[in-house]
């Protein structure tokens, strides 16, 4: 059985949490592909290595209903728009999924935060 709704989770809540591990996700895929893309690609690895971490750690705090999830959530935002303006610099598919994916994540992040 999957989880449908947290009990303390609101749809912002859910939404946030979906948003985080998606951005997880694409995340990983960036910076695997990042890789073998050669020279140059360091700085986005690192970002996207960063903000894989942090957003599926953020997810993992609001689903438990940790006290510290706003603080998390700032961070995350911070990274996440960052790791955005780099990818947006990228070409490669996998790059431009992230800035595409990443400002969404950033939002209900903050806005988790300010609850």
């Amino acid at each position: 059985m999957a989880v449908q709704q947290l009990e303390h989770a609101d749809d912002h809540m859910q939404e946030c949490i979906d948003n985080c591990l998606e951005a997880a996700q694409v995340c990983e895929w960036c910076a695997d592909a990042c890789a073998g893309e050669g020279e140059g690609m360091a700085r986005c690895i690192r970002l996207c290595r960063d903000v894989a971490d942090i957003a599926s750690l953020h997810a993992r705090f609001m689903a438990r209903n940790s006290s510290y999830h706003g603080e998390l959530g700032e961070l995350c935002a911070d990274l996440c728009e960052e790791c955005a303006d780099e990818c947006e610099q990228h070409d490669h598919e996998h790059c431009q999924a992230c800035a595409e994916i990443l400002p969404k994540c950033a939002e209900s992040c903050r806005e988790m935060a300010s609850a």
